[in-house]
């Protein structure tokens, strides 16, 4: 399991850690307007997931604009930001933002993704910071676990990554 850190304290992930080659696992999360959204419903596309602890914060804030502007660029990738924020914060801080190439999912009622991707940390109820690149057969090709959670993936590698792959 990855060895992570969130202000410098380690924390505890929940699940498995997912690897390079994994079928990636199935999830259950909630969409803005309270939909359920698997990772089944996306079947067919490459999908980009970035993982945030929280919407609200300034790294997570960076993090979803960046992969908003990858978005515009890239073809036929879906990208999924993931934190446990409530919905109705999640929509109200796109719409306050500008956010429209990437969609944003709650796991806040049951940590399906967070279990699923090994990301729940036990200790605060918020997602680890992460990003996957999932193909369209749905192998993971891409997974970073972001080593201390208030510090930025490696935006180069994951949008490489998600154009690479088919």
């Amino acid at each position: 399991m990855a060895t992570i850190t969130f202000k410098g304290n380690p924390v505890t992930l929940l699940g498995n850690e997912v690897k390079v080659g994994d079928q990636a696992p199935n999830f259950t999360v909630l969409a803005n307007d309270l939909s359920e959204v698997t990772l089944q419903d996306s079947k067919g596309s490459v999908r980009l997931i970035s993982v945030v602890p929280s919407i609200d914060t300034g790294v997570c804030d960076a993090q979803t604009r960046r992969f908003n502007e990858e978005a515009a660029k890239l073809d036929n990738v879906k990208v999924l930001t993931v934190s446990v924020d409530l919905p109705f914060a999640q929509k109200r801080w796109c719409g306050a933002n500008g956010i429209d190439n990437v969609q944003t999912l709650s796991d806040h009622r049951d940590l399906s993704f967070g279990e699923a991707y090994g990301v729940a940390i036990q200790e605060l109820r918020l997602l680890a910071r992460a990003v996957f690149v999932v193909d369209s057969n749905d192998k993971v090709t891409y997974a970073e676990y972001v080593s201390e959670a208030t510090n930025h993936p490696d935006y180069e590698a994951a949008v490489q990554a998600a154009g690479q792959a088919k």
